[in-house]
């Protein structure tokens, strides 16, 4: 008999974005964790938080670690991830708010580009990958 590969769990935790889209939130393999692209929308809803890309970023990688804890994880568990942005001009924005919020734990592997027509309107959108510890 032979074995059955492990099963694609696909995850939901309400927490960050509400139950109802028709996206996961990420999907786990083994112990890789794939999260979906997060944005800056007040946790549960789909509304983006107010105050421009500093006030999205911040809270895109706030919802980021929601997803991660959610799934008994932290951002420290984070292997890579793409950053779109709006307008690539508002990089070195991004940069700072991503630096303050990682402080001086190690930074996931990055690229990122520019895009036109991101979800809701957002100015970003993150996309990462987590490996869980074991």
């Amino acid at each position: 008999m032979t074995e059955k590969p492990d099963a694609i769990d696909r995850f939901n935790s309400g927490l960050v974005l509400p139950a109802s889209v028709p996206f996961p939130e990420g999907t786990a393999f083994g112990p890789f964790v794939f999260l979906s692209g997060q944005l800056g929308n007040k946790p549960g809803t789909l509304e983006l938080v107010e105050g421009g890309l500093r006030a999205e970023a911040l809270q895109t990688l706030r919802n980021i670690e929601t997803a991660l804890n959610a799934q008994g994880l932290g951002v420290e568990h984070l292997m890579r991830c793409t950053v779109m942005l709006a307008d690539m001009a508002e990089w070195g924005v991004f940069n700072e708010v991503y630096r303050a919020f990682f402080g001086d734990r190690p930074l996931p592997a990055r690229s990122a580009f520019g895009c036109n027509g991101l979800a809701l309107g957002a100015r970003v959108e993150v996309e990462c990958t987590a490996i869980r510890p074991g």
